[in-house]
């Protein structure tokens, strides 16, 4: 229960913090100063989402893994389809980290 409380509390925090780029205007112009001004902003966010979607993978994977164990202990015939389909999710769990990577090398050019 305590768990749950707290992984509601943190999506609440991190939706919380990304609601300022819908209110963001777009009209504004943006401060061109050498080193400095919203291109840090930019590059900041990037590293922030990357750290969070690599802690968020690595929670899925640890508990996917975990979860699995725990299967193959109670049933050790079962092991091979147990294995089969945790490999399945961690790869998909990985490849929501990659995308996100790949969104770092997209927009870094950018910044």
């Amino acid at each position: 229960m305590r768990t749950k409380v707290l992984l509601v509390l943190m999506c609440v925090a991190v939706v919380g913090m990304m609601g300022g780029a819908a209110f963001a205007d777009e009209a504004a112009p943006v401060v061109k100063e050498e080193g400095g001004g919203a291109k840090n902003l930019v590059g900041f966010g990037l590293a922030l989402g990357l750290a969070i979607a690599a802690f968020g993978g690595a929670l899925g994977q640890g508990k996917a893994i975990a979860t699995a164990v725990d299967a193959v202990a109670r049933q050790p015939e079962a092991g091979g389809r147990i294995q089969t389909m945790m490999l399945i999710g961690v790869v998909f769990i990985e490849t929501l980290v990659i995308y996100m990577l790949l969104i770092c090398f997209m927009w870094g050019g950018k910044v």
